[in-house]
């Protein structure tokens, strides 16, 4: 059993200083501070197309000018008796797998030229059967579809029983009104399928002229002063950009594709069909350190979405607190300064620029709390699995979609 106290997710090395005009996938916000917004011309399309030409205002996020707003009344913060079993059940649930993930056993009952099957056809078409096993095998890789279709998130979409696609399994028992276990059974299988309907979970795409033509940097250097020279901080390479368009791991886009020549106008290659849509009515954000997970609710006190989640760190914990959101900036400037930590021999303060591989990714939800936000991440993958510096980090696919439905003055509580 998690321990229910409130900690807030502290993010030492942003703010927000300017204002932007936000992209076609976002609504305009305005970030007030003190200094004029600066103007630029690029503009980034959350459905993780590269940055585009476009008119629009700088946002730069540091902790140098930012400013809390009033404190959230403890009444407000407080989980309705609702929210709070329907988070205690799930919750529960998550510490049993992270206490018996590594206990499962593989029971083959069925054959493992199936099991290994990744063509289209076998990816959508796999049935459940009992004691799957843990393991990388075409009915996980269909379930994660289907789990990030009905706002479970898995994360990375890779064909493995890992936590992430475990944690969403529970979250979509919670939401579903399941026996919440965190394990794929029949039931939670049927209902996964009954949701999914007649749409395939995998399909055959066709890259495109808009795929290749980017743009794209050769790398990204690891040093902030070298960041710092370049025009944006893009995709690298058209996989990269593929596995973010359509949720995937990148190794896993690969092992579906093994023949595919990436770089080829016209080359068709299996993707899977997700969804990027939440519901509209998000009510309440719940960040559970323990669980490395974000809860949604809705104002009927029900829990409708979850993403996996890396918040803070043992260097840099989350202070204790429940805020608003007061904004979200899609493409921010990334402000570093050393007074909040050393980046290699990086002992000036630097401004990076936006793209999906920028250290807060290509999404900015602001917090009433300086320098706390909920961001995007260039290393999708090792979401839930490594540290950070006190931030909220998500996929840049989760960021976007939750920047897309949440509102200003929704309650963000954070719980270790």
């Amino acid at each position: 059993m998690f321990v229910r106290s409130l900690l807030a997710v502290s993010l030492s090395y942003l703010m927000l200083n300017s204002a932007f005009a936000a992209s076609e996938v976002a609504q305009s916000v305005s970030v007030t501070s003190q200094e004029e917004p600066t103007s630029s011309n690029t503009a980034y399309d959350s459905n993780t197309a590269p940055l585009s030409s476009r008119s629009a205002s700088e946002i730069m996020v540091n902790t140098e000018t930012a400013s809390d707003a009033t404190p959230v009344a403890a009444s407000e913060g407080q989980m309705t008796t609702q929210e709070q079993s329907h988070f205690n059940e799930v919750t529960d649930a998550v510490q049993t797998i992270d206490t018996n993930a590594e206990r499962q056993t593989s029971h083959r009952a069925v054959s493992s030229a199936e099991k290994r099957d990744w063509s289209l056809d076998n990816l959508n078409r796999a049935e459940w059967y009992p004691n799957i096993g843990k393991g990388q095998f075409p009915i996980y890789a269909r379930a994660q579809v289907m789990l990030n279709n009905t706002h479970a998130s898995p994360g990375a979409i890779d064909g493995s029983s890992g936590k992430n696609t475990l944690k969403a399994i529970a979250s979509f028992q919670q939401i579903q009104g399941l026996p919440v276990t965190g394990a794929l059974d029949q039931a939670t299988w049927d209902a996964l399928v009954k949701l999914q309907g007649s749409k395939p979970t995998y399909i055959e795409y066709t890259i495109t002229e808009s795929d290749l033509k980017g743009p794209y940097a050769k790398t990204i250097p690891h040093d902030y002063a070298l960041q710092s020279k370049m025009k944006g901080l893009y995709y690298t390479r058209v996989t990269e950009m593929l596995g973010e368009k359509f949720h995937m791991d990148e190794a896993f886009l690969k092992q579906l594709n093994p023949n595919a020549d990436f770089n080829k106008l016209g080359q068709k290659i299996i993707v899977t069909s997700v969804r990027n849509n939440l519901p509209e009515d998000i009510h309440l954000i719940v960040a559970h350190k323990g669980a490395k997970q974000l809860y949604l609710f809705n104002s009927k006190n029900q829990m409708v979405g979850s993403f996996p989640a890396t918040i803070g760190s043992t260097d840099t914990p989350s202070p204790e607190g429940t805020y608003r959101v007061t904004n979200v900036t899609p493409n921010p400037w990334y402000s570093y300064s050393p007074s909040n930590f050393v980046q290699g021999k990086n002992l000036k303060p630097l401004s990076l620029p936006p793209g999906p591989n920028a250290p807060v990714g290509n999404i900015w939800i602001g917090l009433s709390k300086k320098s706390f936000g909920i961001h995007g991440t260039p290393q999708p993958s090792l979401i839930s699995k490594t540290a950070s510096h006190g931030c909220i980090r998500l996929t840049n696919w989760d960021a976007n979609d939750l920047g897309r439905k949440v509102k200003s003055g929704t309650i963000a509580k954070f719980v270790n």
